[in-house]
């Protein structure tokens, strides 16, 4: 029998969760975990490009309210920008003590 690959994606070492228009960048297990929620895209020659990206730092404790989960939000235009503070913020946030 084949060994199934293992295809999850992942940036910087950190797993990626895509759940239709939301995305979920880090490991839940931690502190924080990054949200990022697509606002718009349009088409570029048959295919669907992101453009405005809604960017959240979240606390992963379920014993805290949603709306206290949420630590930093910010908007940005496209997946680029969107990882690249998503990527800061989370690794700050998990550095911090």
């Amino acid at each position: 029998m084949a060994s199934k690959e293992n295809k999850s994606l992942s940036y910087k070492g950190r797993p990626i969760v895509r759940m239709g228009g939301i995305i979920y960048y880090g490991d839940p297990g931690e502190k924080y975990v990054i949200m990022m929620q697509v606002l718009s895209s349009e088409d570029f020659k048959g295919m669907k490009l992101s453009r405005k990206i809604s960017v959240q730092l979240h606390l992963t404790d379920p014993d805290v309210s949603a709306v206290d989960r949420i630590v930093k939000r910010t908007e940005k235009n496209g997946m680029y920008e969107a990882f690249d503070i998503a990527d800061i913020w989370l690794e700050r946030a998990l550095t911090e003590n």
